[in-house]
């Protein structure tokens, strides 16, 4: 189940890097984003970046290493609050 969840969330990420231009035209500059990452590109720099962030985390969790990350992160903490 986890390679389904992984595939179809690697063709989001695609369709978001792919279509950054439309999902800027309807959902709107940000603000922020023009001002950090550049003039007029801004926007659309981040709408990419955000989907390859969700292509990388998507492999991870489709090869069990973002499971294993997070273990060794937040394990002790979980554990922690779970007792």
């Amino acid at each position: 189940m986890k390679y389904v969840i992984g595939i179809i969330c690697i063709g989001i990420g695609f369709v978001i890097v792919w279509k950054a231009d439309w999902i800027m035209n309807n959902v709107g500059r940000i603000a922020w984003a023009d001002e950090k990452l550049g003039a007029e590109g801004g926007t659309r720099l981040f709408y990419k970046l955000i989907g390859i962030v969700i292509i990388v985390f998507s492999f991870l969790y489709m090869s069990g290493a973002l499971e294993s990350m997070l273990g060794a992160i937040f394990g002790t903490t979980i554990e922690t609050v779970a007792e």
